[in-house]
């Protein structure tokens, strides 16, 4: 039997590491929604350029087994914050009707550490309100990933990310690893997690914390150190 799978937002800091990973895994196709090629090859991998104003007209690539959704922008780069809503909140809400029409069997979404659609704050607010208007999908599995401060080589430079990398490194030799995790992670082992989620056949939504994810990349690496 074959599977398949498709994953948007794969020239992000997670995304690109998922994309790596998943190529890596047992799918047969890897289909990649993408506004521009990419610069990577894999006889696996099917980029699929895509209007994401237009999604409806993508609805035949989401006849696979799971879709991954790393979209996200910030106000810098998307101009506005009717913009920012457009991505971070229209286009994976539009991916997971399309999921749902397809009856995909697993939706992994990379969400926010607070989010909260009460929140006086644009970022977790926005993050919230997409969480919210996933849960009314029903979706057959919904893991929601929860990471805190992201470690890793960005294209873009992010202000705030790299204040808060900055504090981290300084406080990282007095932190123990439970709280390192609770502080930060690093953007590959949220792209494993992300991944293996799907493995754990878990019907319903569920949402994951930087510990949580911890906790399954450690689990994986154990598993994988015992199996070779």
């Amino acid at each position: 039997m074959t599977k398949s799978a498709l994953i948007a937002g794969s020239t992000g800091l997670v995304g690109n590491e998922l994309l790596q990973v998943l190529l890596q895994k047992d799918y047969d196709k890897i289909y990649a929604l993408v506004r521009k090629p990419l610069t990577i090859k894999h006889p696996k991998l099917v980029e699929v350029i895509c209007d994401f104003d237009q999604l409806d007209n993508m609805e035949a690539h989401f006849a696979v087994n799971h879709v991954y959704c790393c979209l996200g922008t910030t106000i810098k780069k998307a101009k506005s914050k009717g913009e920012m809503v457009k991505v971070d909140v229209d286009y994976p809400y539009m991916m997971a009707k399309l999921a749902k029409k397809q009856k995909v069997e697993h939706f992994v979404i990379i969400s926010s550490m607070n989010a909260n659609a009460r929140s006086k704050l644009f970022y977790p607010r926005i993050k919230g309100l997409l969480e919210d208007k996933l849960k009314t999908l029903s979706l057959t599995s919904l893991s929601i990933i929860r990471p805190s401060l992201l470690l890793g080589e960005r294209q873009e430079k992010r202000r705030g990310e790299r204040a808060g990398i900055k504090l981290y490194q300084l406080l990282s030799p007095f932190l123990s690893d439970d709280k390192k995790n609770k502080f930060a992670v690093e953007a590959k082992n949220v792209a494993i997690a992300m991944a293996v989620i799907p493995e754990k056949e878990v019907n319903g939504v569920t949402i994951y914390t930087s510990e949580e994810i911890a906790a399954i990349v450690n689990n994986h690496r154990g598993n994988q150190s015992i199996t070779t």
